[in-house]
């Protein structure tokens, strides 16, 4: 397979431009372990709130990287919900389909953390604002500039949810959008039940990712594995992450195996830095940056992300990765 890219640089933030990106889902916030080793059984420290939520996450960084992004979201009459939606606001996502619930609260995320590296949640989304996004929610002429529906298999949390991203699904497609669709399991505390990659909401997802109407359709799909890895894939195209990024990536085509190596850096806090790394992919993607720059550039993403503590503080923008690739030393 032949593949040109034109060098393109990332554009800074600007919010006015209609959307290229749309996601949709939970718009929360976390407030995290103070200590290693913590449990939710005993009294203990906190820290937040800080804004979260995986959707929310990778519309950030994106909007961080000049990408128009568009969030749809729920969140309530509450200054948790002020703080989230004015993080998004500040670095250029456009909230327009954020709509503010009367009578429920934002959405929440308790985290503890273990010395083996994993972590505990405790969510309320599904009784909360999270669980009122309905498809009547979803504005048509907010796809009007679509190229990719972003979907992530996390927020398919209710079956509300599942109608409004079915909604959205045949917007985005009307539009002529690609569709990028990442199947990770809801939370366990946020969802009645688990929803796997057999169960019936995911085939669906999945099976309008990768529809062929007439044109690619990129299918983004993410796992973790039994050691935590995430993988990223689509037709013809495939990239593997580590946990926490610890070894690099392995992206794949027909034509080509690149592994790119990780940037050795301090873990301080892992969430959102999957998102951050596959919101840079595919951010470098929709600018046709070279291959082998939009991979560093994801790496970088990712690094940035696990040296702060909060979901969204390490969130980079373009000058930001680059000053982080002059300087840092990947490992060997």
């Amino acid at each position: 397979m032949t593949m040109t890219f034109a060098t393109l640089p990332l554009e800074e933030p600007g919010g006015s431009a209609m959307p290229e990106i749309v996601t949709i889902g939970e718009l929360l916030v976390e407030i995290m372990a103070e200590t290693v080793g913590q449990s939710f059984a005993a009294p203990g420290r906190y820290l937040g709130p800080y804004p979260s939520g995986a959707p929310a996450i990778f519309a950030d960084q994106a909007a961080r990287l000049g990408i128009p992004t568009g969030l749809i979201a729920t969140i309530g009459e509450d200054e948790f919900g002020t703080l989230a939606l004015e993080r998004l606001r500040r670095d250029g996502v456009e909230t327009r389909a954020i709509r503010r619930v009367s009578g429920a609260t934002t959405g929440t995320a308790f985290v503890t953390y273990a010395a083996d590296g994993t972590r505990h949640f405790i969510f309320h989304l599904a009784d909360a604002a999270p669980g009122r996004l309905a498809a009547s929610d979803l504005d048509p002429t907010l796809f009007a500039d679509c190229r990719t529906l972003h979907i992530m298999g996390s927020s398919l949390f209710s079956a509300g949810m599942i109608r409004t991203v079915d909604r959205a699904i045949v917007l985005a497609m009307e539009a002529g959008a690609q569709l990028s669709f990442e199947p990770q399991h809801p939370r366990a505390s946020a969802a009645p039940a688990r929803c796997g990659r057999g169960d019936p909401r995911h085939r669906r997802a999945r099976g309008h990712s990768d529809a062929e109407r007439g044109r690619s359709r990129l299918s983004l799909s993410r796992r973790h594995d039994r050691r935590g890895d995430r993988r990223f894939s689509w037709p013809g195209y495939a990239m593997r992450i580590p946990q926490a990024g610890r070894h690099g990536t392995l992206y794949a085509d027909h034509a080509r195996r690149i592994t790119t190596p990780a940037f050795a850096v301090r873990e301080v806090d892992p969430t959102g830095a999957g998102d951050c790394t596959g919101a840079t992919f595919l951010a470098g993607l929709l600018r046709d940056l070279p291959l082998d720059e939009v991979l560093r550039r994801a790496n970088a993403a990712g690094a940035l992300a696990v040296g702060a503590r909060g979901p969204m503080e390490g969130n980079s923008d373009a000058a930001s990765l680059a000053a982080f690739i002059a300087h840092a030393d990947p490992r060997g």
